[in-house]
């Protein structure tokens, strides 16, 4: 079976798929500055142009696990979920709260999908 990563760098690749599973890293904002609401939606974004890379899409997510930085925003960033998850093919999910890399990062998402 073929192991294919996309945009791999020296320490990881953005995603990886094998088989028929694709793998996504932990995806945060590209603007740290923003608000959990933004930075959510700048992740999910993130997460449908590699999901679109690797051929497949957000109906196809098996496995969502999210790192919340204060847990006190799992609502908002609910607000966003809600609206961008394929409510016919809900994935499983595990949300937490954990440090991020850098204090300003408020959300990581990591998702595994079928192709």
């Amino acid at each position: 079976m073929t192991i294919t990563r996309i945009k791999p760098g020296p320490r990881m690749s953005q995603t990886v798929v094998h088989g028929n599973t694709v793998y996504t890293a932990g995806q945060v904002a590209d603007d740290s500055s923003a608000d959990v609401v933004n930075q959510t939606q700048q992740v999910l974004a993130k997460i449908d142009g590699l999901l679109a890379e690797a051929g497949t899409a957000k109906s196809k997510i098996l496995k969502a696990t999210i790192w919340l930085t204060d847990i006190s925003h799992f609502n908002e960033m609910n607000s966003v979920w809600d609206d961008w998850v394929d409510v016919d093919n809900p994935p499983v999910r595990a949300c937490v709260e954990s440090k991020l890399a850098f204090p300003d990062l408020l959300v990581e998402i990591q998702v595994e999908a079928a192709k």
